[in-house]
């Protein structure tokens, strides 16, 4: 059943969207290693994720090819984002949406009926929508894997790499790649000379958690992916490390004060919807983003940890975890972790200039928040 209908969508493509004139056939090696064949130059383009990584490629002139979007993880999860971003695409208000796989609305029915020449799909995605990608391949239309939330430097690189190539934007990719490369080696060589200067003490121990709920609920930590990997990275202790079933999850809130970390952090970003969450992005004010942090601050159970008693609790952009600037979230984390090493960089400003050079919204509000200090 499931070969006939992939027939009948692939026949459906083939007649619905012949090659362009001029096309040719290209590989692309996509964010897993994968050889991906592309018929180059593409005219339509659908992007399930990595919108904001897509645009610092591709620039305003690459939205004009793109003919759908998962709207959901964009307009739904960051809404104050998006909106900016409306302002400056001109078809992204009237975008087609070709659904989401947190809610099962994602459909291989509407990415082909889009007839785009190519799909650029997070790996998350890819991974979970086997039947649906199935489909989509069948139907001829090549699926480009990206991946930033992994947190390997060599994915980052192929990642940018392959929407540079898919969009014939292969300088300006190449540049943001150098940029990304040249910024980690940075924050791993501060890293390695504190590590030197703290030798024979313990790495100093590090919880994160999802602030979306309000400090009344325990909200997701991370474990070898996103936040966790790092936290790892940094050189410190993820307290979540080898306790949780996947990638992210609760930790016990007796775990988190039996390990009594040196460093919290609490994830938060411009939520809809969620009126106890910790507050950042283009919007916020630092008053603003430490008014919403103070109840974590003043946790139950709490202010007997070292992080609390010390005041290193800090906020932090939820997005910052998985996108082609987190540089700037690693060098924040960094500068708490190790403040000597890390002495003469700017985080906040280092985003304001890859704002100015790469994307085409302009810089503004709180993204990262020392609550100790102003």
């Amino acid at each position: 059943m499931f070969r006939t209908v992939s027939r009948l969508l692939a026949a459906a493509a083939l007649i619905a969207c012949p090659l362009a004139a001029g096309a040719a056939p290209t590989e692309i090696t996509d964010a897993l290693g994968r050889k991906v064949t592309v018929e180059l130059p593409v005219e339509r383009v659908a992007v399930n994720f990595n919108f904001e990584e897509f645009t610092a490629v591709a620039g305003l002139e690459g939205w004009r090819r793109v003919v759908g979007i998962s709207r959901a993880p964009w307009e739904g999860w960051r809404p104050a984002i998006f909106s900016r971003y409306k302002a400056v695409i001109p078809n992204l208000a009237d975008m087609p949406d070709i659904g989401h796989t947190d809610d099962g609305s994602f459909s291989a029915e509407k990415v082909i009926g889009l007839k785009p020449d190519v799909l650029l799909m997070s790996e998350w995605a890819y991974k979970a929508l086997t039947t649906a990608r199935d489909q989509i391949e069948g139907a001829g239309i090549p699926i480009v894997v990206i991946d930033y939330n992994a947190q390997e430097l060599e994915r980052h690189l192929a990642s940018t790499r392959a929407i540079g190539r898919v969009m014939g934007a292969e300088e300006r990719a190449e540049e943001l790649a150098e940029l990304y490369r040249r910024e980690y080696a940075d924050v791993m060589a501060r890293v390695e000379r504190a590590k030197g200067e703290r030798a024979g003490k313990p790495r100093p121990k590090v919880y994160v958690e999802l602030g979306q709920g309000g400090a009344d609920t325990v909200g997701n930590t991370y474990n070898g992916t996103m936040w966790g990997r790092i936290i790892t990275l940094l050189g410190a202790e993820n307290i979540a490390e080898g306790r949780l079933p996947g990638p992210w999850g609760q930790l016990n809130p007796e775990t988190v004060i039996a390990e009594d970390p040196d460093l919290i952090l609490i994830a938060g970003s411009s939520w809809v919807n969620r009126p106890k969450a910790v507050r950042t992005g283009y919007d916020m004010t630092p008053d603003g983003t430490r008014a919403t942090l103070r109840p974590y601050a003043e946790r139950a159970g709490w202010s007997d940890l070292a992080a609390i008693r010390e005041g290193r609790i800090a906020a932090i952009e939820h997005g910052l975890c998985r996108t082609l600037y987190d540089f700037v979230a690693m060098q924040f984390i960094g500068k708490l972790l190790y403040p000597a090493a890390f002495a003469d960089v700017d985080p906040a400003e280092a985003f304001r200039d890859y704002h100015e050079k790469y994307l085409p919204i302009p810089f503004s509000g709180t993204w990262m928040l020392d609550y100790g200090h102003d």
